[in-house]
């Protein structure tokens, strides 16, 4: 029998992969998305997409609510996602401590599951600069994990798996499209319409229309224009 994993699923290319690349590695995958009030719903349907897609052997969605919070863009529809391009500053898309969530809810689950692996598709090579994509993050948390669990005292080391962390986004596509992930299902844009289509001009959208162009492939995104 396959070990478990638990594997972080927004919708976007970056988690794709990551599942993608948890299922080559024979993990009977479980994936997870969360509902945290984003600006769309899009990328959830994309994760149901993926997850049907890849094979994954359950697939949850969890809602919290971010919005009680605010401080983001992705969160806040009174802030406007920026389009001007890179900028050296964190920018207002950066969702405070949305990882530090995320890989919590993992963590219960796999506790559950009696599963000792979590996948989460974070890039610190071609990303918006948040600080939650760094590998000393990645690093402080499966410590802590190792020490705020019941499995972990038990004996059950808990390891967190970024796969795509230090690889260029053309690097993860090419490694995505090896593993016969279909990129048209998934969404990054963070201000997809309601069918899922591309704005062509956020952040996300310019490091993933790079990536494709630096692959050399074309780019599958449906966009709005």
């Amino acid at each position: 029998m396959n070990a478990k994993a638990v594997v972080l699923l927004s919708g976007g290319l970056d988690s794709a992969t990551a599942l993608a690349i948890a299922k080559d590695r024979r993990f009977e995958c479980h994936a997870l998305s969360v509902d945290y009030g984003q600006r769309h719903a899009a990328e959830l349907s994309a994760a149901k997409r993926i997850a049907q897609s890849l094979g994954a052997t359950a697939h949850k969605i969890i809602k919290i609510d971010l919005t009680a919070f605010g401080g983001s863009a992705l969160t806040d529809t009174a802030l406007e996602v920026p389009i001007a391009g890179e900028n050296t500053d964190i920018p207002i898309t950066y969702v405070p401590a949305r990882n530090t969530i995320m890989l919590s809810l993992a963590l219960a689950w796999a506790e559950t599951l009696n599963c000792r692996d979590i996948f989460i598709g974070i890039n610190a090579v071609d990303y918006s600069g948040y600080p939650d994509c760094r590998p000393a993050f990645i690093q402080a948390f499966e410590k802590m994990a190792n020490l705020a669990t019941k499995a972990a005292i038990e004996g059950k080391k808990l390891t967190i798996h970024a796969p795509i962390i230090d690889l260029s986004k053309h690097d993860i596509i090419r490694t995505g499209l090896e593993l016969d992930i279909d990129y048209s299902l998934t969404v990054s844009c963070y201000q997809a319409d309601e069918a899922g289509r591309a704005c062509g001009v956020c952040d996300s959208c310019r490091i993933r229309r790079k990536g494709f162009a630096e692959a050399g492939i074309a780019d599958m995104t449906r966009y709005q224009v």
